[in-house]
């Protein structure tokens, strides 16, 4: 029965970010729509103008694009519920990677989305000039997580996201990076890829931001989480208020967890993902986490009523 049916709601990060995501939302649905001027207004510029019409360069930036990408998930979430007329699964826990994680809080009932775009927008300030304080790098490699710890412990990069089986990225200066590179592919990598960020993300070389993130995250009020938050540091279900501000704090400046978290979900009872936000980058690590596991994108008009076509059993 799809009742019974355990559904998590996963929310991508940056990597996700692309000129034009949630255009078909703001134009089609109110919902949607208020979203964008919602967070237009808390932020006091046009952040909806940058997600659909870029330009990329401005897009991409690290202080713009987290806050782009969790304000175009929040509207695919509210653009969902309005197509289906409420007909969306509640979900049993919710996740996100990376950045993707202020979304998840935002669902969660722990921020109010105005709250969450303006410590999310912060979080990518802080980022951005600790990347410049110190900076580096992040590499994507296609060989698994034993040999990356060795390449680790040789070169002195530090592993940064653990996404999928013979998916991991690594963070690090320039010179390790390069040192890493050189290793992994006499240790038989086949691909690999320079993550477009502006600095070594989710590694050591993030503390300078740490001081800047305890602070702003101080600023703001939370409400105790309506459904648990599974976090990116311990890959574990966080429920206390306390647990969730130490993660946006610690979060990044250490490893993003997502296959274990995954893991954890599956562990749980969850069978059925639901990606929330452009793209299908987190759709593609679940599968190769758990090739079985049902999974729906709700990015756009068309997958939204393949959910609602899944839910009703085919009948509307």
């Amino acid at each position: 029965m799809v009742e019974d049916v355990k559904v998590a709601y996963v929310f991508p990060g940056q990597e996700s970010i692309k000129v034009g995501m949630g255009l078909d939302f703001y134009l089609h649905y109110n919902s949607a729509r208020q979203v964008f001027d919602e967070v237009d207004k808390a932020l006091g510029f046009p952040l909806s103008r940058l997600c659909f019409e870029g330009p990329e360069e401005d897009l991409s930036q690290t202080i713009n694009a987290q806050a782009a990408i969790m304000t175009v998930s929040i509207a695919c979430l509210k653009a969902g519920e309005e197509i289906s007329g409420g007909a969306l699964p509640s979900p049993t826990l919710v996740a996100g990677h990376g950045c993707g994680e202020y979304a998840a809080l935002v669902v969660a009932g722990m921020m109010k989305l105005e709250d969450a775009v303006r410590l999310i927008r912060e979080r990518g300030r802080l980022m951005n000039e600790a990347g410049r304080r110190k900076p580096g790098g992040m590499l994507t490699m296609d060989i698994d997580k034993d040999t990356v710890e060795g390449i680790c412990l040789t070169t002195g990069v530090e592993m940064s996201n653990i996404n999928a089986p013979e998916n991991i990225v690594v963070s690090g200066d320039d010179q390790k990076l390069a040192k890493a590179r050189r290793l992994a592919q006499v240790k038989g990598a086949r691909r690999m890829v320079q993550v477009k960020v502006s600095g070594a993300f989710y590694s050591s070389l993030m503390e300078p931001a740490m001081g800047g993130m305890i602070n702003a995250v101080a600023q703001f009020k939370y409400e105790p989480p309506t459904v648990p938050v599974v976090s990116n540091v311990t890959a574990q279900p966080m429920h206390s208020l306390e647990a969730i501000k130490e993660e946006l704090i610690s979060q990044i400046a250490h490893c993003i967890k997502w296959q274990p978290s995954v893991e954890t979900m599956l562990a749980r009872g969850i069978t059925t993902f639901f990606e929330v936000g452009p793209g299908d980058v987190l759709t593609r690590y679940i599968k190769l986490i758990s090739p079985g596991a049902l999974t729906f994108n709700l990015s756009n008009a068309e997958t939204t009523n393949e959910i609602i076509k899944w839910r009703t059993g085919g009948r509307f």
